[in-house]
C-alpha cells in the first residue's frame, strides 16, 4: 500500500523558513485532515511532497520514493492544488483528454470521471464558462483520472454548495475505504471533523499535532453537561454543583452549563441530592475549539480583535 512519509522536511526561501524539521506520515485506509493557519507551511509541504519544489533538507515520499523518481506519476499520485490553473479556453473534456494524454491513462478514464465528479453534462462546455463549484469538480476529476493510490486535495471543498460538500464527504470516505492515501488540507473545521479520521495540524512550518480526530478533540477541548431541572429547585442545584467545585453557568430558559464535568459526575449528583432532572446532555468540545487551542499561539496572519463599541 501506498503512503505519504514526510521526514524532517525543512524548505527555505532566503531568511524565511516556510517548513521546519517537519516529520508525519500519511497511512493508507483513512482520510487524514491537514490543517494550520495561514502562512503555516500547508502549501509549501504539499509542493515540496509532489517535487514542485525541492527541500532545504529533509525528505518527502510517496510509496518510499520522491515524486520525482515515481514510474507515471500521474497514475500514483492524483493532486488538486489551484482548480483556477486550467485554462479557460479549452473544454472540460479536452482539459482532461490532454491530462490523460500526458500521464499515459487511457481516454476512457475521462468519461468515467467526468461522470464521478457530476459535471458530465458540462464536459463540452468552455472552462471559462465554469462556476467556481463546477471548476472544483473538474479539479477533483483531474486528480481521480490516473486512478491513483494516493490523493492529495487543497481546500476541495471551495465554491461547492451544500449538496456538492456532502458528495466529497462521501467520495473521501469512498476512495479511503477502498485503501487510498487521502490527505486534505482544509480551513472548514465542521467539515473536516465529518470526514478526517486523523489530523496533522502545522503552525510555523512545525508540527503543532499528528492525531486521531477524536483524541485531538478530547486533548484540546473541556467537556460540559448542560441541564435542566425545576424553576423551584434552580438555587439548590446551583448549591451542589458548586459545593462540588463545579461552576454552573445559568443560559435561558433555565438551562445550567457546566464546564468540566460529564452526565456520569452530574447525575448521581442529582439523584442523590433528589433533585427532579428534566434534561441532562453531555457536550464534547468541537474540532474547531480544539483547532483554536492548539493554535492560539501559532497564526502568522491574523485580523485583530474588533473592539467593544
Amino acid at each position: 500500500m501506498t503512503s505519504i512519509d514526510v521526514a524532517d522536511l525543512t524548505k527555505e526561501y532566503g531568511p524565511v523558513r516556510a517548513v521546519d524539521g517537519l516529520t508525519f506520515a500519511v497511512r493508507p485506509g483513512r482520510v487524514t485532515g491537514f490543517l494550520g493557519p495561514n502562512g503555516a507551511g500547508k502549501s509549501t509541504t504539499l509542493r515540496l511532497i509532489l517535487g514542485l519544489d525541492r527541500p532545504t533538507s529533509g525528505t518527502a515520499t510517496v510509496g518510499g520514493l520522491p515524486y520525482r523518481a515515481l514510474d507515471e506519476p500521474a497514475r500514483r499520485v492524483g493532486a488538486l492544488l489551484d482548480p483556477g490553473a486550467a485554462p479557460g479556453s479549452r473544454t472540460g473534456r479536452d482539459h482532461l483528454r490532454v491530462l490523460a494524454a500526458a500521464g499515459r491513462i487511457p481516454a476512457r478514464r475521462v468519461a468515467e470521471v467526468l461522470e464521478l465528479t457530476g459535471i458530465a453534462g458540462a464536459a463540452d462546455r468552455r472552462i471559462r464558462s465554469f462556476s467556481l463549484g463546477m471548476r472544483q469538480r473538474l479539479g477533483i476529476a483531474a486528480a481521480l483520472l490516473g486512478d491513483p493510490e494516493a490523493l492529495l486535495l487543497d481546500e476541495p471543498s471551495n465554491g461547492l454548495d451544500p449538496e456538492g460538500i456532502i458528495w466529497l464527504r462521501g467520495l473521501l470516505r469512498e476512495l479511503a475505504g477502498e485503501g487510498r492515501t487521502v490527505l486534505v488540507s482544509s480551513h472548514l473545521m465542521g467539515e473536516t471533523a465529518e470526514f478526517a479520521d486523523h489530523l496533522v495540524v502545522l503552525g510555523g512550518g512545525g508540527l503543532l499535532a499528528d492525531a486521531g480526530t477524536g483524541a485531538l478533540i478530547e486533548a484540546w477541548t473541556t467537556p460540559r453537561v448542560r441541564l435542566r431541572t425545576t424553576e423551584a429547585e434552580g438555587e439548590r442545584l446551583r448549591a451542589l454543583l458548586t459545593e462540588h467545585g463545579y461552576a454552573p453557568v445559568l443560559a435561558a430558559e433555565g438551562r445550567w452549563t457546566v464546564r468540566g464535568a460529564r452526565v456520569t459526575d452530574i447525575g448521581p449528583l442529582m439523584a442523590r441530592a433528589g433533585l427532579p432532572v428534566l434534561e441532562l446532555t453531555g457536550e464534547q468540545g468541537t474540532l474547531e475549539e480544539a483547532y483554536l487551542a492548539l493554535t492560539a499561539g501559532a497564526p502568522e496572519f491574523a485580523a485583530a480583535h474588533p473592539r467593544e463599541v
